[in-house]
Formats: structure tokens, C-alpha cells, sequence
């Protein structure tokens, strides 16, 4: 083998290094975007969950707040018609 044969091996190993450094990183690359978007697309969804129950915490809330005024609203019935009761014995 002469220089001119081996410079031409050398060549192509190194034309062969570049295009498999460019196809690595490019994998890579593909590889950290998809990632990215699949861990947004998570936290687009716990928002999501997060968002419903929050809403479904406030309506038991209100719902709380309504049970709690029945309530007061049937211990002062209870208070009167006790009042009636002792008057009447």
C-alpha cells in the first residue's frame, strides 16, 4: 500500500466517525425533545387533575357550609319547640 491508499483509508474512517457522530447527536437530540415533551405533557395533566380537585374541594365546601346552616337552622327549632315544652309542663 502506498501514502495515497492509506490517506484514502484514513479519509473514509474519518468521513465514517463524522457521519456517525452526526447521526448519534441527532438521535440524542430526538431523544431530549421527546422526553421534553412527554414530561410537559404530564404536567399538563396533573394541572388538569389538580385544576378538578380543586373545584370538587370547593363544592364540598359549599355543600358543607350548607349542611352546617340546616343544622343551626333545626337547633334553633329544636331550642323553640324545647322552650314551648317547658312552658306547656
Amino acid at each position: 500500500m502506498n501514502e495515497h491508499e492509506w490517506q484514502e483509508v484514513i479519509g473514509t474512517i474519518g468521513v465514517f466517525v463524522l457521519i456517525t457522530a452526526v447521526i448519534v447527536t441527532v438521535i440524542w437530540q430526538f431523544a431530549i425533545s421527546w422526553r421534553a415533551k412527554a414530561q410537559l405533557a404530564r404536567e399538563a395533566e396533573y394541572k388538569k387533575i389538580a385544576e378538578s380537585v380543586a373545584a370538587s374541594q370547593e363544592d364540598i365546601g359549599r355543600q358543607l357550609a350548607e349542611i352546617n346552616d340546616r343544622l343551626s337552622a333545626l337547633r334553633d327549632r329544636t331550642d323553640a319547640i324545647e322552650l314551648v315544652l317547658t312552658d306547656v309542663e
